[in-house]
């Protein structure tokens, strides 16, 4: 039997070279399940990703789903990526595993936990404290080319990497410290500084923490710790029930560090090139 690709839809398309698809997954012509393709608005018209795929119950376990899968592949080279992308829930053990078996990696992984209802007591001599209009230049060019490092050293091109970082602050923090919704504080222990937070909103009742930095030096002495705790306690004064992160795959200190806070994982990102 033959598994192919058959369009649903005519391909959309939006400013900035974003494109999308949705196909039937067919066996001999009948459909067994359908996918979606895409460019990726983050990065760039040369990365793609499978946004969605699905085939029907009594199909499975017949290598229909590796077949459209490489089929997807084929579209989005045709288009011109030169990387794909996928997200898959943690739960789905098979998408993980057809992932794996095709050659992608894991890149960073999203992680949530749900906050208890009284807010967390931060060590003694810990301080959170507002940051100023004086620091927040420096802490937003160090925090660029952090994020920036990270994402070129998961083979993200910087020319791509330094585009998302762009536009991530943009969307996220387009007033500076004046952003709704946009919490940013620096931790002091005895009255030094050292570390920084910022904390937003990513949905109705789930707080997102977009980046957390103890300064160098001063690592290893509990400090993530205390300012995970002050994210929670952020959020909680904000109404919020949930608290969300991202943590890029090798960072296992950091990863140990929010899974002993009570984080799991809720979906994983993989990516492959696509040549």
């Amino acid at each position: 039997m033959t598994t192919t690709l058959r369009p649903a839809e005519p391909e959309q398309r939006w400013r900035g070279g974003v494109r999308a698809r949705r196909f039937h997954v067919c066996v001999n012509g009948r459909p067994v399940g359908e996918t979606t393709v895409c460019t990726d608005a983050r990065f760039g018209p040369e990365v793609g990703r499978i946004a969605a795929l699905r085939i029907d119950h009594d199909q499975q376990r017949r290598g229909r789903g590796t077949v459209a899968a490489l089929a997807a592949e084929e579209v989005l080279r045709g288009w011109g990526c030169r990387r794909i992308e996928v997200s898959v829930r943690t739960e789905d053990a098979a998408a993980l595993r057809l992932a794996g078996v095709l050659g992608y990696v894991v890149r960073n992984r999203s992680m949530l936990k749900e906050l208890p209802g009284v807010p967390p007591v931060l060590p003694e001599g810990s301080v959170v404290r507002p940051m100023t209009e004086a620091e927040y230049p420096g802490w937003v060019a160090r925090k660029r080319d952090e994020y920036v490092d990270a994402w070129t050293g998961r083979g993200v091109p910087e020319a791509q990497a330094r585009a998302k970082a762009d536009a991530d602050d943009r969307a996220a923090l387009p007033d500076g410290l004046a952003t709704p919704g946009a919490t940013l504080r620096v931790l002091e222990a005895d009255g030094e500084a050292v570390g920084d937070l910022w904390v937003g909103r990513s949905d109705e009742d789930t707080g997102f923490v977009f980046n957390v930095r103890v300064a160098e030096g001063r690592r290893g002495r509990g400090h993530g710790r205390t300012l995970m705790l002050a994210a929670e306690r952020e959020c909680l004064a904000a109404g919020l029930s949930r608290l969300g992160l991202n943590v890029f795959a090798g960072n296992e200190a950091a990863e140990g560090l929010y899974a002993s806070l009570g984080y799991g994982v809720t979906r994983v990102h993989l990516a492959k090139p696509l040549v």
